[in-house]
């Protein structure tokens, strides 16, 4: 155990015992600093020339990034990437604080509030046991601060997976829901064969009995506690992998992949997925 990890576990930090590193409010304190001396009027010229409309892409791709560093288990990765995560709050802050929006202080200030209000069996004297029982709690404190009557609303923004899950799970809080899989999996077999009912016909039927599908797996995917954004994205990894495997292999015969017959590129394929995962044995 090196030096870091000594002092990681003296914060208090890798004990989780609910303590923070005493120099944290000082590191936070210097990075606002950075990003105010790089907005400054002779300060980086790119900086200078970013708007919240030319940084918003920024926020989702440092958001994936940091999905997929601890998809793969690498946190010396998953730290590098939260920083960058937090840079864009802070460079957004930085620019609201100097149109007269707000500050970042209000950003951290919103959000610690916001986390004590709706942890009242945790800040207050409501009881919950379970997590289901939290998450039923936070949602009715949600709705109450917005003003909303109904329990189920599309989040704005969000991939159309991530929002199909999540007004799933508003609705199944309200006990809109399937009792067991086995429902899901009728249901499942049902929008299939509706959706080959619609092959053929007006094209927008067709898209709406596909996102009929779709909409099933997720809940499928959300009945057997299974995140369908991750299974999807580890999904087509894999094939871009072994998408990959084939195209080494053709090139060791000589030819390109896109040449090859049909027949012989799902040879090329049934071989890929046998390399390095055992399936098809």
């Amino acid at each position: 155990m090196n030096g870091e990890e000594v002092k990681r576990k003296d914060d208090g930090v890798a004990g989780g015992d609910g303590r923070i590193p005493q120099d944290l409010g000082d590191k936070f304190e210097r990075l606002a600093q950075v990003m105010a001396r790089l907005r400054s009027p002779d300060g980086c010229p790119w900086d200078l020339q970013q708007t919240p409309h030319t940084l918003a892409r920024h926020i989702l791709e440092e958001a994936y990034e940091s999905v997929d560093a601890i998809d793969s288990g690498n946190w010396e990765h998953l730290c590098e990437e939260l920083g960058d995560l937090m840079l864009q709050i802070v460079f957004q802050s930085r620019i609201a604080e100097e149109l007269g929006r707000f500050d970042l202080a209000e950003v951290v200030d919103g959000i610690t509030e916001k986390l004590e209000r709706r942890h009242p069996h945790i800040f207050g004297k409501v009881a919950a046991e379970t997590a289901e029982q939290v998450s039923i709690n936070w949602e009715r404190i949600k709705r109450e601060e917005e003003g909303k009557e109904t329990g189920v609303a599309l989040p704005p923004g969000l991939p159309a997976l991530m929002a199909a899950r999540k007004v799933q799970g508003q609705a199944a809080r309200e006990g809109f829901d399937w009792n067991d899989v086995e429902g899901v999996m009728d249901k499942l077999h049902e929008e299939m064969r509706e959706l080959r009912q619609a092959q053929g016909g007006p094209q927008e039927l067709v898209e709406r009995e596909v996102g009929d599908l779709l909409f099933t797996v997720v809940n499928l995917a959300r009945h057997l506690d299974v995140d369908p954004e991750s299974a999807l994205r580890t999904t087509s990894r894999e094939f871009v992998r072994r998408y990959g495997l084939m195209e080494e292999e053709a090139e060791r015969r000589g030819t390109d992949l896109a040449s090859i017959p049909l027949a012989e590129k799902e040879e090329l394929w049934r071989k890929a997925k046998q390399q390095n995962s055992g399936e098809g044995k």
